[in-house]
């Protein structure tokens, strides 16, 4: 099925979930201006893009229920502007390789919108993110309620389209789960070099650098998030950003990094031995997160809750800690007085798809909801052992280590997207004495 097809068929899939007759309109993301003339860069809206492939800025997507027609809003093509900023589709392209069965210019939208929503009774369509479209779609639909004799029915509910949109989202086609997997590969890459290069003496930028080298040579559009690459204290900061100290003999280097790809993320994290080899803390703390990680992706199967899954990490990490000394008393009593949360403090685990922290509601009823196959989350536990913690001994201080991977949940068990990046101590220390 090629790009187009599976695109129609999204679209097809939500405009049967619509009730009612209704119209959906989606924005593409605003370009952001970084100074001056120059934009940040662009990237769409999940949303929009997942319905249309279409990644131009100024865009509207209209869908109506009844006719089963898709609208599309787009820029005109401008020789001039194409020569400073690059081709445009334009209508005619809209049409011909986006599969619209009309399309307009945007700067037309407000003359043909009132004839997309007369005679819908109901709009799906998020407020409150761009409050000047917000404004002109409330103006169109009040003009049209309020004519003297006015002839149409005009929407009267407006929906959120997540509702529908984002629980698509959150079930993973044949197709998404491909380009998932390209990108797992993608970011396996990275992170085999990372451990090869990673030395005493280099700084955490160059290893960084060598990262997004590896996603961009294989044809990955961008990190589908900042890269944390934390050595020594730094690796026990979960949101490290610096990314510029010089890493020093006997460091781990904590590396969080991830590629998109067809606007698909992967989300990885690894720790290693900058000089090769793990001390005997830092393995003993390691082989706790890695057990803990391990019981949790067996417990990833359809009809589990990522509470469950994160209650396994909590477990495992709690008993590994007293184990070794840095915690005292039972596990039950140790998870009860919440004694493990100064060294594991975040979640387990989150929903991965065209946003690294995806979209789709994590409760149902008020209670959390159970895993389907289809879903794809990641499992990461972690322990952080600041460097100036005096409630541990002097050896445990400054470790810190996450590992994380890619689980897609079917019906036959988890299957690690990620599984290729070596995780073992002594994969690890093998992938770090490469050359």
């Amino acid at each position: 099925m090629g790009n187009r097809q599976v695109f129609k068929k999204r679209r097809d899939a939500f405009i049967a979930a619509m009730t009612g007759d209704a119209v959906a309109i989606f924005a593409a993301a605003p370009l952001t201006t970084r100074n001056n003339d120059v934009e940040h860069e662009y990237r769409q809206d999940s949303d929009f893009y997942y319905l249309t492939g279409f990644d131009e800025p100024e865009s509207v997507l209209v869908l109506c229920a009844k006719d089963r027609k898709t609208t599309m809003f787009v820029r005109a093509r401008d020789a001039e502007r194409e020569i400073w900023d690059g081709p445009r589709v334009g209508v005619d392209g809209a049409k011909s390789d986006f599969g619209a069965d009309d399309a307009f210019l945007i700067g037309d939208f407000d003359e043909h919108l009132p004839k997309l929503l007369q005679d819908k009774n109901r709009l799906y369509f998020r407020l409150a993110r761009d409050r000047a479209l917000d404004d002109r779609l409330l103006a169109i639909i009040d003009k049209g309620r309020t004519r003297a004799r006015a002839a149409f029915v005009w929407p009267s509910e407006i929906i959120d389209p997540g509702s529908v949109l984002h629980e698509m989202r959150l079930f993973k086609s044949a197709e998404d789960v491909a380009s998932m997997r390209k990108a797992a590969a993608i970011t396996a890459d990275a992170h085999k070099r990372a451990m090869a290069a990673a030395k005493p003496g280099m700084h955490e930028y160059e290893i960084e650098a060598l990262l997004l080298e590896a996603f961009r040579r294989h044809g990955s559009e961008r990190p589908a998030y900042g890269s944390i690459v934390g050595s020594g204290p730094n690796a026990t900061i979960l949101h490290y950003r610096s990314n510029n100290r010089k890493m020093e003999a006997g460091d781990l280097l904590l590396i969080d990094a991830g590629c998109e790809f067809e606007y698909f993320a992967s989300d990885v994290t690894r720790t290693m031995p900058v000089s090769g080899t793990f001390s005997k803390e830092q393995r003993a703390i390691y082989e706790i997160v890695l057990e803990a990680q391990l019981a949790s992706i067996e417990a990833t199967r359809p009809g589990a809750t990522l509470e469950e899954i994160h209650r396994r990490s909590v477990e495992v990490i709690t008993a590994g800690l007293a184990r070794v000394g840095i915690l005292n008393g039972t596990t039950e009593k140790l998870i009860a007085e919440d004694a493990y949360r100064p060294f594991f403090m975040h979640r387990t685990s989150h929903w991965l798809g065209m946003d690294v922290h995806d979209v789709g509601p994590y409760f149902r009823g008020g209670k959390p909801r159970a895993l389907e196959a289809g879903m794809v989350i990641t499992v990461e536990p972690g322990i952080y052992i600041a460097k100036d913690c005096d409630k541990v001994e002097a050896r445990w201080r400054g470790i810190g280590i996450r590992i994380e991977d890619d689980i897609l949940v079917t019906e036959d068990g988890p299957v690690n997207l990620t599984q290729a990046i070596p995780k073992t101590v002594a994969e690890v220390e093998q992938a770090c004495r490469a050359s």
